[in-house]
């Protein structure tokens, strides 16, 4: 289970957690943690309807790509027994995380095996992304890199500010960003960096 994580709403996570889940080979699950505000369906084009039992949905443009929303009824402790069930239950699951450094934002980074950190290139942004880094850590789980949304390159400063690898760029292009070429090639090299094509 890849966790993909950053310090505040915005910043990129979702659109980093699909465009890694269908630059992966598949089939993959992209799983959304955030309980208060889920929008991975929205984004995905998928329905999704209140109340109901998390069900897995098929990406609309993707064969390879599969939706979970969270369940919208589950405490703290029943949400990470869930998120270990899907782990066990799927061989490669992507996780949006939720944003911040509460129990929200630390259960599906316990539950991950790695952790991806993205961020905007600002400095208010970068600090909360290493702050998120750190947390992950803290719970044990390895930060493998940082993608930095809405850019063409990123300073050597970053991976010092983040304490992790600069993975890959992503440009900010016009909605819909996944439907960008330049989007989409920024992920597949993402993707082969991470060894995961």
């Amino acid at each position: 289970m890849l966790a993909i994580a950053g310090g505040k709403g915005g910043s990129g996570k979702t659109t980093t957690t699909l465009g890694l889940a269908r630059a992966f080979d598949g089939p993959v699950l992209a799983v959304d943690a955030d309980r208060d505000m889920p929008n991975l369906h929205s984004m995905a084009g998928t329905e999704r309807r209140e109340r109901e039992t998390p069900a897995v949905r098929p990406h609309p443009s993707d064969p390879t790509v599969s939706i979970l929303s969270p369940p919208s009824e589950a405490d703290d402790n029943a949400f990470e027994r869930w998120l270990r069930m899907v782990a066990a239950e799927h061989r490669d699951v992507v996780v949006d995380c939720p944003a911040g450094a509460g129990p929200d934002a630390a259960a599906p980074l316990r539950v991950a095996d790695a952790v991806v950190v993205v961020s905007p290139l600002c400095v208010p942004a970068l600090r909360d992304a290493a702050k998120t880094a750190a947390m992950a850590r803290a719970l044990g789980t390895p930060v493998v890199g940082c993608v930095v949304s809405r850019a063409r390159v990123a300073p050597n400063s970053v991976e010092e500010l983040v304490g992790a690898p600069v993975l890959g760029t992503v440009p900010d292009e016009q909605s819909p960003v996944l439907a960008q070429p330049a989007v989409r090639a920024a992920y597949r090299r993402i993707s082969n960096t991470l060894g995961r094509n």
